[in-house]
């Protein structure tokens, strides 16, 4: 089991930026896919981006394709997630994930990671 710890969220107005880290202990993540989600009010949680244990492999939802871009690090266990051009409607808390699977590329759907983060809120003002 791994555990994460998100880090980085706040108050932002509307297009402004934020980078969010998500830093990993208790296993490397070297060879797992790791994600990140986010979960409004009200909401269900969705997948916001996902990358494979090198970087070489990243996936993204629609709505922050262009906007978003996630990285890893793995010399520092940690996986960053920069928001640029936030909007009001990216508010949400984020949650990092990590799978323990070695047969995914990358994860776009809850059920293919294992372990997540507390959560770190963003709220986005307009």
């Amino acid at each position: 089991q791994v555990q994460l710890v998100e880090s980085g969220g706040g108050l932002v107005r509307a297009g402004g930026s934020l980078r969010l880290s998500c830093a990993a202990s208790g296993r490397t993540f070297r060879y797992y896919p790791m994600g990140w989600f986010r979960q409004a009010p009200g909401k269900e949680r969705e997948f916001v981006a996902g990358i494979n244990w090198t970087g070489g492999s990243t996936d993204y939802v629609d709505s922050v394709k262009g906007r978003f871009s996630i990285s890893i690090d793995n010399a520092k266990n940690t996986v960053y997630l920069q928001m640029n051009s936030l909007k009001p409607e990216d508010t949400a808390v984020y949650y990092c994930a990590a799978s323990q699977s070695r047969r995914l590329l990358v994860g776009v759907r809850i059920e293919d990671y294992d372990d997540w983060g507390q959560g770190t809120q963003v709220n986005v003002s307009s």
